[in-house]
């Protein structure tokens, strides 16, 4: 989108890895981590609203939250990946994920993995439970109730956190690299680094470590991202399901201080907020792999460039997805595939390129 209005409308390929079925219009897929964009909006609303004060701490909220040191933790380092809770320790049962509850009152009894606030590593799972229970508490909905309300629907977004059973017809498979499973931590591409990221790897192997708990504790059933029961649940981190043309709205509306066609879905200094740099530099997750964040969202760096203009900010899927928006140029962008790809969005990347061959198309 462009200012609100939409001027490129792309879509091609097919479902399956066999060809069998074409892709649609109306479409759907899991876009994966692209789902923390959308829950940081619910989150900035009700920060908006007086309902979440971006620094009080946790606790004042969700009481139990303060077990194992954490009664320092404040609602900006839940939304800056600066909490220290990107892994739960102790084993979870299989497919727990699915249980809300369970993965809550867990975070909840989890000590920080480093001091919460001197650094920041990427909360690949948590992060949507964390920030989702805070708009639970608060808001009394849940995660997926309160984004269909205040923001898919007002916006006439075709985007969903928890599917209904009804959109499985029109939801596309995913398939390709990490698609049996939870989707892996992205290598880079740049010379020597994707060699030395690949022998870090091992320690995403080992579930005892940090960085193995955040992937594979709880484990998931292979395959598990297709199946109903990962689409019913509510994981806010990484298990939304759109299309590009959703995403482009609701960032289109950013792009344009959170405004497009009447509906107003945030304040433009809430938007101004958010995308403040809050974290840049060596993430603790990624073995020191730069990451920049501000409040929920990822923020444009030349490791991970989002847009030609630095103030561009979304965020990324594992695999290719991104959502993104623009508001130097006022481009609201998304791009969603099936087809998983070995890193999130880069230089060279499906979307980056489009987004470059977009800002560079003579007006």
């Amino acid at each position: 989108m462009l200012d609100g209005k939409t001027v490129v409308d792309l879509w091609g390929g097919h479902y399956d890895e066999t060809r069998t079925r074409e892709w649609e219009r109306d479409t759907l897929v899991n876009v994966y981590s692209v789902t923390k964009g959308m829950t940081a909006i619910c989150a900035h609303q009700l920060i908006e609203r007086g309902m979440l004060d971006i620094d009080a701490p946790v606790c004042e909220y969700w009481p139990e939250f303060a077990a194992a040191g954490k009664q320092a933790i404040s609602v900006r380092w839940l939304l800056s990946h600066k909490a220290g809770l990107p892994a739960i320790r102790d084993p979870l049962p299989l497919n727990s994920l699915y249980d809300w509850n369970l993965m809550c009152s867990a975070l909840a009894a989890q000590a920080p993995w480093w001091t919460p606030g001197e650094h920041h590593g990427y909360h690949i799972m948590t992060f949507g439970y964390l920030v989702g229970e805070l708009i639970r508490r608060v808001s009394g909905e849940s995660i997926g109730a309160y984004f269909r309300k205040h923001v898919a629907e007002p916006l006439d977004a075709d985007f969903h956190i928890g599917l209904s059973e009804e959109h499985d017809v029109r939801t596309s498979h995913v398939f390709g690299v990490h698609a049996g499973n939870r989707p892996a931590p992205s290598a880079p591409t740049e010379p020597g680094a994707r060699e030395e990221f690949m022998r870090a790897w091992q320690t995403w192997q080992d579930p005892t470590t940090m960085q193995g708990a955040a992937t594979l504790n709880p484990p998931q059933s292979r395959g598990a991202v297709n199946t109903r029961e990962w689409r019913a649940a509510e994981i806010p981190s990484v298990n939304g399901h759109g299309n590009a043309r959703a995403l482009a709205r609701i960032y289109g509306a950013l792009a344009r201080g959170g405004e497009i066609d009447g509906t107003r879905i945030l304040e433009s200094k809430t938007i101004d907020r958010a995308t403040t740099e809050e974290a840049f530099g060596p993430d603790r997750l990624f073995s020191g792999r730069p990451s920049r964040f501000g409040l929920g969202f990822m923020l444009s760096h030349d490791f991970s460039r989002l847009s030609p203009n630095p103030r561009a900010f979304g965020h990324a899927g594992a695999g290719g997805s991104l959502g993104m928006a623009d508001p130097d140029a006022k481009i609201g962008f998304g791009f969603t595939m099936n087809n998983m790809q070995m890193g999130i969005v880069s230089a060279g990347s499906t979307a980056a390129l489009m987004v470059d061959a977009f800002c560079e198309a003579p007006r």
